[in-house]
C-alpha cells in the first residue's frame, strides 16, 4: 500500500520556544522541517500553548508520526509473516489450507495433468506384510520428513511396512498410530528428508459435481491417475474394525469389504464394524488405491480413498464400476493429534 503525505506549511501555531533558525548552509530539506527546539529543564512541567478561541490543539504532522506508523505496520506484518513461516516449516507441521490453495501452476490450473504433475510426488505405494500375507495400498506424504497418512486396513497387523515414493526410492516405515473406527493410520519413514508434502484442503468446501482426481497404486501400478466428480457427500459407509477380518481380506486379494445402504460389498465385514461419513466419487478406484488421495482441481487433498465397490467377488476380475468412497480430509486433520500420539484403537 502506498500513501502520499500532504505538506501544507509549518505548524499551525507559533511555538514560544522556537530556537535560532537554521543556518543557510545547513543540509536540511525545506520539505522536512526539524522539530522545534525545546527549552532546558523539566519538559513535563512546561505548559502547552493555549489554542486560540478555545479550539482544539493543533495536530502536528511530520516525519516522526509517519515513521511511527510505518514501524507499527512493519511489526504487525513481520510478526504475522514469522508466525506463518513457523507454522509451515516445522518438520512435524502439516501444510494445511482452510481455503482453496492453488498448488497447481496457473498455466495448468483446472487440468488433470496439472494436478497429477503437482501432487504425484506426494503419493506413495505401501507394501505391508503380516502373518496373514501381504497387501498393497497407497499413502499421502504430509510432512517433508516422511509422515504418511493411509488407511488402517492397509497396515493392520503388519510386521513389516515398505514404502516406494513416486521417484522409485524405497524406505522402511513404522506404524505410529492407528484408528480403526475411522479406518486411518499414520506411518513414518525411516531416515527420510526433503520429501514433497501434500497440501491438505478443506473437505467442507466441496460440492456434488466438483471435478476430482484420484492418485494411488491399484494392483501395484504406482502413480496411477484417474479422474471423475464428487457423486455425493456424507454417505454412511460401514467397515470392519476387526484386525483378523482385515488380514483375511488382504490375503484374499486386497478387496476391502464394506456395508452401504444395508448391503455388504466385497465380502463379509464381520461383527465388529464402524460407520463414517464418506465422499462418494465416480473416479476409478481399484484394489491398491486404498489410502491414496482424492484431490480437487487446485491440487489440495480433500479425501483419503478407502473403499470401492466391485461387481465380482474375485480380485482377478475385479474392476471399478464408478462407485468409490473417500474419508473427508477434515476428518483426517481432526484425527492427526491422536495418531501422532500413538493411538492404537
Amino acid at each position: 500500500m502506498t500513501e502520499s503525505l500532504r505538506h501544507n506549511g509549518e505548524y499551525e501555531h507559533a511555538n514560544p520556544y522556537q530556537g535560532t533558525p537554521q543556518h543557510a548552509s545547513s543540509p536540511v530539506s525545506p520539505e522536512w522541517p526539524p522539530p522545534p527546539a525545546q527549552p532546558p529543564g523539566d519538559h513535563a512541567t512546561q505548559p502547552l500553548p493555549e489554542p486560540p478561541h478555545g479550539g482544539r490543539p493543533a495536530r502536528r504532522r511530520g516525519p516522526a508520526a509517519l515513521l511511527v506508523a510505518v514501524a507499527i505496520v512493519a511489526a504487525a506484518v513481520g510478526g504475522g509473516t514469522a508466525y506463518g513461516i513457523q507454522e509451515l516449516t516445522g518438520s512435524d507441521t502439516v501444510a494445511s489450507s482452510s481455503t482453496s490453495t492453488n498448488v497447481v501452476p496457473s498455466s495448468q490450473k483446472g487440468t488433470v495433468s496439472g494436478v497429477a504433475k503437482a501432487v504425484s510426488p506426494s503419493i506413495v505405494e505401501i507394501n505391508a506384510t503380516s502373518n496373514a500375507g501381504s497387501s498393497t495400498g497407497s499413502g499421502v506424504i504430509i510432512t517433508d520428513d516422511g509422515e504418511i497418512i493411509t488407511n488402517n486396513h492397509v497396515v493392520a497387523g503388519a510386521s513389516s511396512v515398505k514404502v516406494t515414493t513416486n521417484d522409485g526410492k524405497q524406505y522402511t516405515a513404522e506404524v505410529v498410530g492407528t484408528d480403526s473406527k475411522k479406518d486411518l493410520a499414520l506411518i513414518k519413514l525411516e531416515n527420510a528428508s526433503g520429501l514433497k508434502a501434500a497440501t491438505l484442503g478443506d473437505s467442507a468446501g466441496i460440492g456434488v459435481g466438483d471435478q476430482v482426481v484420484a492418485i494411488g497404486s491399484p494392483e501395484g501400478l504406482t502413480g496411477t491417475v484417474t479422474s471423475g466428480i464428487v457423486s455425493a457427500l456424507d454417505r454412511d459407509v460401514t467397515v470392519s474394525t476387526d484386525e483378523g477380518q482385515q488380514q483375511q481380506q488382504q490375503r484374499q486379494g486386497g478387496q476391502w469389504p464394506f456395508e452401504f445402504g444395508g448391503q455388504q460389498f466385497n465380502g463379509d465385514t464381520g461383527s465388529s464394524t464402524t460407520t463414517y461419513k464418506a465422499i462418494q466419487t465416480d473416479a476409478s478406484l481399484n484394489p491398491g488405491n486404498s489410502g491414496g488421495a482424492l484431490i480437487d482441481m487446485n491440487g489440495n487433498i480433500i479425501g483419503i480413498n478407502s473403499a470401492m465397490y466391485s461387481a465380482t467377488e474375485s480380485s482377478a476380475s475385479a474392476g471399478s464400476v464408478g462407485l468409490g468412497f473417500a474419508i473427508p480430509i477434515n476428518t483426517v486433520k481432526a484425527d492427526l493429534p491422536e495418531l501422532r500420539a500413538g493411538a492404537s484403537n
